[in-house]
């Protein structure tokens, strides 16, 4: 299935793992934010590797 809807949840550490991964879909300021605009069917695998690596487990999907 596809991934319709990426976002962050309360926690982030701005550590910058998720920008590292797939900075196509992440950017890390003062906190990560998912970018605008963005066909998330592009950069699955991208996706769920950065929500499978957060050191917080914030990173949250849905298909």
């Amino acid at each position: 299935m596809a991934i319709k809807k990426v976002w962050i949840e309360d926690g982030c550490t701005s550590c910058g793992l998720c920008e590292g991964i797939c900075p196509d879909v992440f950017v890390v300021e003062d906190i990560a934010i998912v970018k605008e605009g963005v066909n998330f069917q592009d950069f699955e695998d991208e996706i769920k590797d950065a929500a499978d690596s957060c050191p917080v487990e914030v990173i949250k999907y849905s298909e």
